[in-house]
């Protein structure tokens, strides 16, 4: 959730006024605060805010938990370091979690910091280095029985996965899908287990802690991943299986059965991947690129597993065609919509399947953050092939397609000359090159940069993009430069004139700013860039909130030493 400066007051306020609960606290934060302490906090505040479906808990640096003033935090001030502590915190929970956003407040009484911490996904408690907490009032304490049992419980009638198999046991697992496992798990926790440890332990410990046993017993989870094609018939009726089907001039298919850890990468390798050849405009050496490129590949099957409906009693089945593939599974899109997850910001809060996709994060096969759509987008752009489809119109059916060929060579062809497109141009351009309607907004920001021509609807993209040096300047005043660029500037006004207000920093940024923003959507870009400035040390503010001078905070540092050393010398 992105917040400006108002709206962080007005909630901080609106927290202070209702002072700590379970899913809210207050703390000084000191500069050394310790991490495992957040770690905890963060763990008892997400497994609260799933057991009272709050969207968000909080945890407050910054703030006497006494006499509610604020006193302002010096946690971690350094460039980067909140970042930093963001994956720190995913490294030590498990499932993998963070912080949904760290934001940053300038008070006249100091610097807050505001954790807004997600709730803990259905069916999936929270825990940071192995232990579950949870809040009593006030006081962190650990997580009971019956607030573990009521987190689990909420999927146990509806996920299939972590359903027992009674008859199951440690002899019907796949030895070598074990070792991949160990090896998965160990190189995911690398920075918490020494080299070896996790290879030396007993095989039923390493199930627990994998996620894929619940206390020693076998799960239909465990089966899926590890299990010998012996083990099929404990998870009749369902057919585990994933099933390959060449359609075209020539016909052939083969069914695949557990370990899925292993039989994804067996009926990858099943898949014809020759290597394309793409022409840039106006040039004689071809760009080679595989037909299909593998983490893409791996990622949609493997959220096929994760997702599947396994009631219906069905296969996942991917489908090679000539110029695609293919992957359909059973069940609606579980949690929002495929176009929610494409700039990998949304965090999924539910799944159809929690156990098993739990157990899949911890072999790394997915994560459980909303980044997988993103990255698979991202990764087909940067390879100048037409975009993933995913088609919803069959009830109860996921259908996605991803593409091993060019649909129109003008748009592979812009992908190579301008490698700077943002994503969102870059969708639109994929969806003008397949035919599909774009919105008003963005067919006025491509046609001003020359991407595209004809009339509505029947808009194309332009073959003669390289020559279009006039229409790019337009280009970048419609989509903006990148917060480097602007950054830049400021620093290099700073730097010559020592100081600025916000009015002159508004000044100097305006005009450069893209056309596509209003004047509101302005101001707010030039003050997240100030505070993106601020919060790396490069710049500070001299003056007051309500009348801010703005310097650099290195050359500040110079004038303060000079100054010192010069009274040094008097002395």
């Amino acid at each position: 959730m992105s917040m400006d400066e108002q709206a962080l007051t007005e909630l901080l306020h609106s927290l202070i006024e209702r002072w700590e609960s379970e899913v809210v606290e207050f703390k000084r934060g000191g500069k050394g605060f310790s991490t495992s302490d957040l770690g905890k906090y963060l763990s008892a505040l997400a497994n609260e805010a799933n057991l009272r479906a709050c969207e968000s808990a909080w945890l407050v640096f910054g703030i006497d938990d006494k006499t509610r003033r604020i006193l302002g935090s010096e946690y971690r001030q350094a460039s980067g370091e909140l970042d930093k502590l963001k994956m720190q915190i995913a490294d030590g929970t498990e499932p993998s979690i963070t912080f949904r956003d760290i934001h940053e407040l300038q008070t006249p009484e100091g610097r807050v910091l505001l954790f807004e911490i997600p709730p803990a996904p259905m069916g999936m408690p929270i825990a940071w280095h192995g232990h579950y907490y949870a809040r009593a009032g006030e006081s962190l304490t650990s997580l009971g029985l019956d607030k573990l049992d009521t987190i689990r419980r909420q999927t146990d009638t509806t996920d299939w996965s972590v359903q027992l198999v009674p008859d199951a046991t440690l002899d019907h697992l796949d030895p070598e899908a074990v070792a991949k496992a160990r090896e998965s798990f160990a190189k995911k926790y690398a920075n918490r287990f020494e080299p070896g440890e996790v290879m030396g332990w007993p095989l039923a410990t390493f199930l627990d802690r994998a996620k894929l046993t619940l206390d020693g017993k076998m799960t239909r989870a465990a089966l899926l991943l590890l299990g010998k094609a012996a083990a099929v018939p404990l998870l009749s009726p369902h057919p585990a299986q994933l099933t390959w089907k060449l359609e075209g001039a020539e016909r052939a298919y083969q069914h695949f059965g557990p370990p899925f850890l292993l039989a994804t990468t067996q009926l990858y390798q099943r898949i014809r991947n020759i290597q394309l050849r793409l022409l840039p405009q106006d040039e004689l050496v071809p760009i080679e690129v595989s037909k299909y490129d593998q983490k893409i590949v791996l990622e949609a099957l493997h959220n096929c597993i994760a997702h599947q409906d396994y009631s219906r009693n069905a296969r996942v089945v991917v489908i090679e065609q000539s110029d695609r593939l293919v992957f359909d599974n059973e069940g609606s899109f579980f949690e929002g919509e495929p176009g929610d997850y494409l700039e990998g910001h949304r965090v999924p809060k539910r799944y159809r399947n929690p156990f098993l996709t739990q157990a899949m994060a911890e072999l790394n096969m997915i994560d459980t953050m909303g980044y997988g759509i993103h990255d698979m987008y991202s990764r087909q752009a940067r390879r100048y092939l037409p975009l993933p489809d995913y088609d919803l119109s069959k009830p109860g059916a996921v259908r996605l397609t991803v593409h091993g060929g060019v649909v129109d060579s003008a748009y592979s062809r812009l992908l190579i000359q301008q490698t700077d497109l943002a994503l969102v141009d870059v969708l639109a351009l994929d969806r003008i090159q397949k035919q599909l309607p774009i919105a008003d907004d963005a067919v006025t920001r491509l046609r001003r940069a020359g991407l595209i021509e004809g009339r509505k609807p029947n808009y194309h993209v332009s073959a003669s993009v390289a020559d279009a040096t006039a229409t790019k300047a337009q280009y970048i005043h419609t989509r903006g430069q990148d917060d480097a660029f602007y950054a830049k500037l400021v620093t290099d006004y700073l730097a010559k004139f020592g100081s600025a207000n916000r009015r002159e920093i508004d000044t100097l940024l305006w005009d450069k700013l893209s056309d596509a923003l209003d004047e509101q959507k302005k101001k707010a870009k030039v003050g997240n860039i100030l505070t993106k400035l601020r919060r790396a040390g490069r710049i500070r503010n001299a003056g007051s909130r309500s009348a801010p001078e703005w310097r650099l905070a290195e050359a500040d540092a110079e004038r303060s030493a000079e100054r010192n050393g010069g009274f040094a010398e008097r002395n």
